[in-house]
């Protein structure tokens, strides 16, 4: 069961000291693009977040503005007092 662990750092070591492979020639050009349209894709839908929360706080604004839920609606059960 010693052996096993020895292997395995010497296979690494191995790696490690030996010649490293060749990057290929368009490797950092593609992952630049690739990191370019990422960000403009997230940008993208950022200002769709942002457009759709302005157009519900809109929404939510017309809507209060025209039915005013902040006033009782009127009592049909007595008429009001009026002249006390």
């Amino acid at each position: 069961m010693s052996g096993l662990p020895d292997r395995k750092e010497a296979q690494v070591r191995q790696l490690l000291e030996g010649p490293y492979p060749t990057v290929p020639a368009g490797l950092a050009a593609g992952a630049a693009a690739r990191g370019d349209r990422l960000l403009r894709r997230r940008r993208a839908w950022r200002r769709l977040g942002w457009a759709v929360l302005f157009a519900a706080a809109v929404a939510f604004v017309v809507w209060a503005s025209l039915t005013r839920p902040w006033v009782a609606p009127p009592s049909g059960i007595s008429p009001p007092l009026e002249g006390w």
